[in-house]
């Protein structure tokens, strides 16, 4: 449900359609949709013109992020069972690592359809949620995801020392990180 005073409508901007909402935050956002539609959300005092401004500025990435969206909606995802027998191999292969901290006990790992993250850990549950289309990304970008989310049972924010348990562990996690924004 939209949040009173929230208005929305198309516009055009550098060769791209967007759709703008005005809402109650401080800055501008941009996203685009997992169907490749571009969403833009502006502050309420926020001018027409700022918002154009903001969307031609970002023309170039928006295109190359309407194109990677469309790619990933072109190949096939496997069935849940399948995915999470995958990503559950692939957890299991870096358990070890982590053992100690996790007490012994693999974590419950589960797979969903996520549109804005890769994975997901809640350190509480001691569960770890993989996007089903983290499927389609290469190999070591998903070791890295996996690497990632495991690495929040040892730190649960994106510190400093969060980043230093994930260099730790996977010295080239930059670069495996980078494939999940190619294609």
């Amino acid at each position: 449900m939209a949040a009173k005073h929230e208005t929305t409508q198309l516009r055009q901007a550098g060769g791209i359609c967007y759709q703008l909402t005005r809402r109650r935050v401080k800055n501008l956002n941009l996203r685009v949709r997992s169907d490749g539609t571009v969403a833009v959300s502006i502050p309420m005092r926020a001018s027409l013109r700022q918002a154009d401004a903001f969307v031609t500025a970002h023309a170039e990435w928006i295109q190359q992020a309407v194109l990677r969206q469309q790619r990933r909606a072109a190949r096939p995802l496997p069935d849940r069972a399948a995915a999470l027998e995958h990503f559950t191999a692939l957890s299991r292969a870096v358990f070890p690592s982590f053992a100690e901290a996790l007490g012994g006990q693999m974590p419950v790992i589960k797979v969903r359809a996520m549109t804005s993250r890769w994975g997901v850990c809640v350190p509480a549950k001691r569960q770890i949620t993989f996007a089903l289309a983290l499927w389609n990304e290469p190999a070591a970008a998903q070791e890295y995801v996996v690497v990632h989310e495991f690495c929040h049972f040892l730190v649960p924010n994106h510190s400093p020392a969060f980043w230093a348990q994930v260099e730790q562990r996977m010295p080239d996690w930059k670069a495996r990180r980078a494939l999940l924004r190619e294609e």
